[in-house]
């Protein structure tokens, strides 16, 4: 049975790798739609209840926290039991979490049922475990593979224009309830029944190539050692043995600062800069709009870094991301709105393509068994610049009156990034081919 099942997959010629990675996309887009449609259901919810915005708002800071504290457990989880088990299980416990908020009457209904269980739900289910897989998958398409699965999050931010109907047509408890089951329902049997971990489960090879010599093969079974060279490669990492590498450290502070600063300050305050411009509400949107579009475009981008190496499309990506910052300083009314949309092209391009190419350099540095663990703990950095980051812009906003000291920040965080990815060196690890 096993041999006509793998002949039959070779006679179709369909590497198996790209149903792991759609399945992955769909997991991503239905996951973090749940997250990103926050900024719909927030007023709604301030309205209703007469709370104040701060301490409504909390819920998600608690929930941006708590998933990057739990990143690291969730990769280590799937490492251990596979994504079959740990997926479907994040789905069941962030669907179940926002459904009934459905229900919630206080503030610390929110705060346990979308903070604590959203969170922890979506990290079983979010990217520390599913890049992890998908990277197993690919090597020498790695850079592609990273940039489609970074385009789940982009996708997921079409939900708020669909939750905002929902909420519009059924009220806000109704729609909690519509999002988290879909979000059980379609992720729970497309991932329990299509996931794999790796390639070696389906009798195959990353990318679908032929396995040529015994030398190719990890150390610790995990797959191939394409492209990677000497001591480095053979090495079997887990997490503790990363962290004692100075690569490890740069990377983790890399993530805090093109993550979690010049990513997450930019989507959580990018509009109301361009409406304190004097940007009519709408046009403020359509730049909004246009940066996500670009910005999902940027992923699909990361491919080139499979053929030109890491460092070559990372760091021209950054210094785009910095080059549409100081745009930003030239903007004082609407005078000129073809600036605003300049700034969000050359924004979400730069940022865009940045972020998969920074996740492959991860994967290229300590892929392994025990991979999801490493990533998952480079997406707490993430989390940390994320909780960090808005909430200190907005601080410095009230403080000056103006955005000027957050900007800095925008480019400081994308130059340091530079800095980090070129000590960090991946071109030494990873050959170009």
């Amino acid at each position: 049975m096993t041999n006509n099942s793998e002949s039959l997959e070779k006679r179709d010629g369909i590497f198996y790798g790209w149903v792991i990675l759609s399945t992955a996309f769909i997991t991503l887009v239905l996951g973090y739609a749940i997250r990103n449609t926050f900024s719909v259901f927030y007023p709604t919810i301030v309205e209703e209840f007469g709370w104040a915005r701060g301490n409504t708002a909390l819920m998600f800071s608690i929930a941006v926290i708590l998933y990057g504290v739990v990143a690291p457990i969730a990769g280590s989880l799937v490492d251990r039991y596979g994504p079959r088990v740990v997926v479907p299980a994040g789905a069941i416990i962030v669907g179940a979490g926002v459904a009934l908020c459905s229900m919630a009457t206080a503030r610390w209904h929110f705060y346990l049922l979308y903070g604590v269980m959203g969170a922890i739900g979506l990290s079983l289910a979010g990217w520390a475990p599913l890049s992890a897989i998908v990277s197993n998958w690919f090597a020498r398409r790695r850079g592609l593979a990273f940039g489609i699965l970074s385009a789940g999050f982009g996708g997921s931010l079409v939900f708020a224009s669909v939750a905002q109907f929902l909420i519009s047509r059924f009220g806000w408890r109704t729609t909690y309830v519509i999002i988290g089951i879909t979000a059980i329902t379609v992720i729970v049997p497309l991932c329990g029944v299509l996931m794999r971990r790796s390639p070696q489960d389906k009798g195959l090879l990353p990318d679908g190539m032929p396995l040529l010599s015994d030398e190719l093969r990890h150390p610790d079974g995990s797959g191939i050692l394409t492209g990677s060279e000497g001591k480095w490669a053979s090495t079997t990492w887990n997490l503790t043995r990363a962290m004692k590498t100075y690569q490890f450290w740069l990377l983790f502070f890399m993530s805090f600062c093109l993550l979690g600063f010049a990513e997450t300050i930019a989507i959580a305050h990018q509009v109301f800069f361009f409406r304190d411009a004097g940007y009519r509400p709408m046009l403020a949107a359509n730049v909004y709009s246009v940066f996500g579009v670009v910005f999902v475009l940027g992923n699909m981008c990361s491919f080139l870094s499979d053929r030109f190496g890491r460092e070559r499309v990372f760091v021209p990506s950054c210094l785009l991301g910095a080059m549409a910052v100081c745009l930003l300083f030239l903007i004082k009314d609407p005078s000129h709105p073809w600036m605003g949309f300049l700034f969000a092209v050359f924004y979400g391009l730069g940022i865009g393509t940045a972020g998969p190419v920074f996740f492959t350099t991860v994967a290229d540095f300590f892929q392994g068994r025990h991979f999801g663990s490493i990533q998952g703990t480079v997406v707490l950095g993430f989390s940390l610049g994320g909780a960090i980051g808005p909430w200190l812009a907005g601080f410095l906003h009230d403080k000056t009156g103006t955005y000027f000291a957050t900007f800095l920040i925008l480019l400081g965080s994308l130059l340091l990034s530079v800095l980090l990815m070129e000590l960090a060196a991946p071109r030494r690890i990873r050959s170009v081919p």
